[in-house]
């Protein structure tokens, strides 16, 4: 008698994907049907969250099970720290600490796992986790489509892609039509082997381009729409925020996005492969409301990429898997760590002997069981850095509803109380100073645990020229955005003569 096959697992990630960006999550402008199949047809957590408010570090933490310290990748790779900060000419109270720049070759991976075990690895798009010496094929995987050291697509979302792993076919190719398309070849090629297909998108991250149909048909809809008025942003502390969803080149991102996510999925339907099959989709941290392109909002959720609240680190996190009941939901708060334990228990593989894994298995609630131990536990994050999106130097603490944030640079605390707060509006920390002080116990001492490394006070620290620049980005940054982007709206409206060379649509 022959054992059952293993499960294969497509586990698709998105970069700067929002939680309010899809349609299944109620978004009015944007259009994600393929995507949406998968919430649909499997569990939509509404409470899942990357492990970091940027990208490197969410996606260290997928690939190894471990917090951001723990791995030591705590910025973007790339990112200044120390007295080279300085050069951004941002005047900041901090100098943030120095991290790992490139995935350590010691760290046991989930690619690297799973290929131990007899899986085809594959991976396609964006990798950000170091440069030569530290690619996919360094890490686990067999096969790799796109992945380098760039955290951006270096020829944009048209070919010629300027990409050392991805040659260009004809001109004008959409980036994640392709990479849709490398990975329903790789199924093909390993229908009859378990495989793990990692299709690493490098959308929605800027610069925002679409083609000009996409375009149009968002601009209409956005202007049927109507939600900005005269007041896309809001200044909140160090940036202005978008508050609207009504980009159509944002909006066309995500629709080519989703197109090639359907090709994945209708790959699998016809290769008799989806009943054996788990799919995951997620992103690596919140959309840009500010810095960046300033392309979405997250509200409900306060922020976005980079920053510390909701809107920064809450992702879409679905999984349609072998036994998990379709269209199910779950309000356990769960993390990028969880993907390593949760993949390898549905595997039937163990945790390799000596490695440390900071993520639980989440597939007690996939079963549909309560999984206390689950809901019980903390959730930590740390970010001693400055966002370019305006975040601060902090570290969180999730606790059942309660949310501590600590602020690095003048040591206050904020408290929120998420199931009456979502929007983090309302500061609570006076009102509850016993449990701030045990939240802020346990957050030191994890802080301890992993490792952590904090930012120092910096000797050149020049209070006025802050002030200054704050007022400038309120003052007169603001209002161009304003004009900016309510020319995305305009009749006729084009980025350039030739729109990237692209007039390309899906077959």
């Amino acid at each position: 008698m022959t054992s059952p096959r293993k499960p294969n697992i497509v586990f698709i990630l998105s970069d700067d994907l929002g939680w309010a960006d899809l349609s299944v999550e109620g978004s009015a402008l944007y259009e994600s049907p393929n995507i949406d199949r998968i919430a649909n047809e499997g569990m939509r957590f509404t409470q899942g969250y990357a492990a970091c408010q940027v990208c490197s570090p969410s996606r260290a933490s997928i690939l190894t099970g471990k917090y951001p310290p723990r791995h030591g990748i705590t910025d973007y790779i790339g990112a200044k720290f120390g007295e080279a900060w300085r050069d951004v000419n941002r005047f900041t109270k901090l100098l943030p600490p120095d991290y790992e720049h490139e995935l350590r070759p010691d760290e046991i991976t989930l690619a690297g796992s799973l290929r131990n075990a007899g899986y085809r690895t594959f991976f396609a798009g964006k990798w950000h986790l170091g440069d030569v010496g530290s690619y996919p094929e360094d890490h686990g995987f067999e096969f790799n489509k796109g992945g380098h050291k760039a955290g951006s697509p270096p020829g944009g979302y048209f070919s010629p892609f300027n990409n050392p792993k991805l040659e260009d076919h004809e001109p004008g190719e959409s980036l994640p039509i392709r990479l849709g398309r490398e990975t329903a070849a790789f199924l093909e090629d390993h229908k009859g082997e378990p495989f793990l297909a990692y299709l690493s998108f490098y959308s929605v991250h800027g610069p925002i381009q679409t083609s000009q149909d996409r375009w149009e048909k968002f601009r209409q809809k956005a202007v049927g729409l109507d939600e900005a008025g005269d007041n896309r942003f809001l200044f909140d502390r160090t940036l202005p925020v978008r508050q609207v969803q009504d980009c159509p080149i944002y909006a066309g991102m995500i629709e080519a996005m989703d197109d090639a996510v359907g090709i994945v999925l209708d790959k699998l339907d016809e290769l008799g492969l989806a009943e054996n099959t788990i799919v995951c989709f997620t992103s690596d941290n919140g959309g840009v409301s500010s810095g960046d392109a300033y392309s979405t909002s997250n509200l409900p959720l306060r922020g976005g990429k980079g920053r510390q609240w909701e809107g920064g680190i809450r992702e879409p996190y679905y999984i349609r898997a072998p036994g998990v009941e379709a269209g199910s939901t779950c309000d356990v708060p769960v993390s990028g760590i969880d993907f390593f334990p949760t993949f390898l228990e549905m595997a039937g593989l163990p945790i390799p002997e000596g490695k440390i894994v900071d993520g639980m298995s989440i597939l007690p609630l996939l079963m549909g069981e309560p999984g206390e131990e689950i809901a019980a536990r903390d959730l930590f994050w740390h970010y001693p850095h400055y966002g370019n999106q305006g975040g601060e130097p902090s570290s969180i603490i999730r606790r059942g509803n309660w949310k501590l944030i600590h602020y690095f640079e003048d040591g206050h605390d904020e408290l929120y109380d998420l199931s009456t707060d979502e929007g983090e509006q309302n500061d609570m920390a006076v009102n509850h100073a016993e449990l701030v002080s045990e939240l802020r116990q346990r957050l030191d001492l994890w802080l301890i645990e992993v490792g952590a490394k904090l930012p120092v006070h910096d000797s050149e620290y020049d209070a006025e020229k802050e002030k200054a620049r704050l007022e400038e980005l309120e003052n007169k940054l603001m209002p161009k955005l304003e004009a900016q982007h309510a020319e995305y709206l305009v009749p006729g409206w084009e980025p350039n003569t030739d729109w990237w060379g692209s007039q390309l649509t899906v077959d």
